[in-house]
């Protein structure tokens, strides 16, 4: 079966109210938890069990130091409504996963799995991948091992730290949809 992404409806250019910046910090005392700041609301995340990191490599459990744009959006259609955002939105399907093998040549790139295959399943049985902002780290150029699958998800009820990615609550993820766009910068400090 094949999978074609659903555009979303709110077109975007100059009258486009989407946040154009986004910023990340890590929170005093604790660089595995965070700030995220959207049109001045704040907002606590979760980070990667390393930090922030400047120099990611796949593995280290960091969050990556730089500026991002979202990509689009990732979402369970089977257990939640359509949100609401100005993100092109792909509905995750029981095969969808993501490559996290720099020796693969889909090495950060979604792919779909075949029985027992290797990869982020991004269909999991728990909720943090419900919804899931796909961010252009490590894209253009995509290098081996300088990291994969760093996204914007929902955090584990603990608040614990991610692998690298930023982590935060439902509520919070569904207000921060509303307020992006794909122009929108994610810049991690």
């Amino acid at each position: 079966m094949k999978r074609h992404v659903i555009s979303n409806r709110y077109g975007g250019g100059p009258t486009d109210r989407a946040a154009t910046v986004i910023r990340i910090r890590t929170a005093a005392g604790n660089r595995q938890r965070g700030w995220l700041d959207v049109s001045g609301r704040i907002i606590p995340v979760a980070l990667g069990r390393g930090g922030i990191l400047a120099n990611k490599r796949e593995g280290d459990g960091g969050t990556p130091r730089g500026t991002f744009h979202p990509r689009q959006l990732w979402w369970r259609a089977d257990r939640h409504p359509r949100p609401t955002t100005r993100l092109a939105i792909r509905p995750i399907g029981p095969e969808d996963a993501w490559c996290e093998d720099p020796a693969d040549r889909r090495y950060n790139r979604p792919f779909r799995l075949r029985g027992d295959q290797p990869g982020d399943r991004l269909a999991r049985g728990d909720h943090l991948y419900d919804f899931i902002i796909e961010i252009d780290h490590n894209t253009r150029p995509r290098i081996a091992g300088r990291g994969s699958a760093v996204f914007l998800h929902l955090a584990r009820p603990n608040f614990g730290p991610t692998a690298g990615c930023v982590a935060m609550t439902r509520p919070a993820m569904l207000r921060l949809l509303q307020r992006i766009g794909p122009r929108t910068r994610i810049i991690i400090e």
